[in-house]
């Protein structure tokens, strides 16, 4: 029997000191020290096996959490892993303890394709692995062919991808007798997209003291839009990895709830109950309906190519109702997700694990509004949330 533990952590601009990646931001040698001291604390207290992170912009200031974390996790097991010194040498309560350092083995590191110079800079992607990579790890952000979605009316145009906002970080990892693609994602974030007129310094909707709700809603629109495509090319992705057979799981920031459209495209859609009811699509009366044959083949192919998140399948077997990774504006809601395949579904009889826990680290996210808590720009803000695999 193997258990693993998987986890996804926006950790939120981590970069080195005295670099500007947005305008006019940038952390302080005492900021950078910080931030890193607390990444470092956050990494141990998850101890997971593997780790899909977002928003890395510089691969060293990683590096260096990494090499704190395992060099703090290293001196804790001298002080609490019983031994024959300990007068604890043999109590059962101490068998998880032990810190396993990641080491160099399992890191890969996603590079993002838009990022500029000071102040201009654009986050990537990492994940680090304790049980090594099968294979190299492939980084998708420029699209070898652009993804084009014709509007249905002749004269409504079309919507067209070449290039994902953020890459996606694919990797392949050997968990006892199976190997698992894993796919690292941060989505385009609901922040509008807005035009710049030539000569100008900034949008019009840029510009709050003249505020315009249409222009603004239409930069949402483009946001979701963007969004909702990158999503596409995941699925596709998503589909080619299961149609090949391998075990799936999607992790990241999809700057969208479970429910959300652009989360179910990456999920897949949920098939009816029962589709001999449904009349048929190349119907000439309306009588043809789908036989019961053709509503298994159908019911079969849709719940291949399904995702499920780890979350609802966690407050299904808990009654626990409250998990958030993210607050804004007095809104708690989960962004973060970890979406699993049928081969890790319980009700599947061919399942190859289950998952026997979730855990969300999110007691450090406030969104501001009360006094004795007040946000700290340093930490994450975004919750960590770690789903807990049992091979069976």
């Amino acid at each position: 029997m193997t258990e693993f533990t998987i986890a996804s952590f926006n950790v939120k601009n981590l970069i080195g000191p005295d670099q500007e990646y947005y305008r006019f931001e940038r952390y302080t040698p005492e900021e950078y020290a910080w931030k890193e001291d607390w990444l470092a604390d956050q990494v141990i207290t998850m101890d997971a096996d593997i780790v899909g992170f977002q928003e890395i912009f510089d691969e060293t200031a990683l590096d260096a959490v990494m090499a704190e974390a395992d060099a703090r996790g290293m001196a804790a097991n001298q002080d609490v892993l019983p031994d024959r010194a300990k007068r604890y040498a043999r109590k059962a309560i101490f068998r998880k303890l032990a810190y396993t350092p990641y080491g160099p083995a399992g890191r890969a590191f996603a590079p993002n394709t838009n990022d500029g110079g000071p102040g201009e800079r654009r986050p990537g992607l990492a994940t680090i692995s304790r049980l090594g990579f099968a294979d190299d790890p492939v980084i998708i952000q420029e699209l070898d062919t652009p993804l084009i979605i014709p509007m249905p009316d002749e004269d409504a145009g079309h919507f067209a991808l070449g290039r994902t906002s953020r890459p996606i970080l694919r990797v392949r990892v050997p968990v006892g007798e199976h190997v698992i693609t894993i796919f690292n994602t941060h989505l385009k974030s609901k922040l509008g997209e807005f035009d710049l007129p030539p000569g100008a310094d900034f949008p019009p909707e840029a510009d709050l003291t003249a505020y315009d709700p249409v222009g603004r809603a239409i930069g949402s629109l483009r946001a979701a839009l963007r969004r909702m495509a990158e999503a596409v090319v995941l699925r596709q992705l998503v589909v080619a990895a299961l149609d090949a057979g391998e075990p799936v799981i999607v992790l990241g920031d999809l700057n969208d709830g479970e429910s959300a459209v652009s989360s179910e495209i990456i999920s897949g859609e949920r098939p009816f109950r029962n589709y001999a009811w449904m009349r048929r699509h190349d119907a000439k009366r309306a009588n043809e309906r789908y036989s019961d044959e053709e509503n298994a083949q159908i019911r079969g192919r849709i719940d291949a190519l399904r995702l499920y998140s780890a979350e609802r399948l966690f407050v299904r077997r808990s009654l626990r109702d409250m998990v958030y990774t993210s607050a804004f504006g007095g809104v708690y809601q989960s962004i973060d997700q970890i979406l699993m395949s049928r081969h890790f579904h319980p009700d599947n009889p061919a399942r190859i694990a289950e998952m026997d826990y979730f855990s969300t680290f999110n007691d450090h996210i406030t969104d501001g509004s009360h006094a004795e808590a007040p946000y700290n720009k340093l930490a994450s803000d975004h919750g960590q949330i770690m789903a807990h695999l049992r091979m069976v």
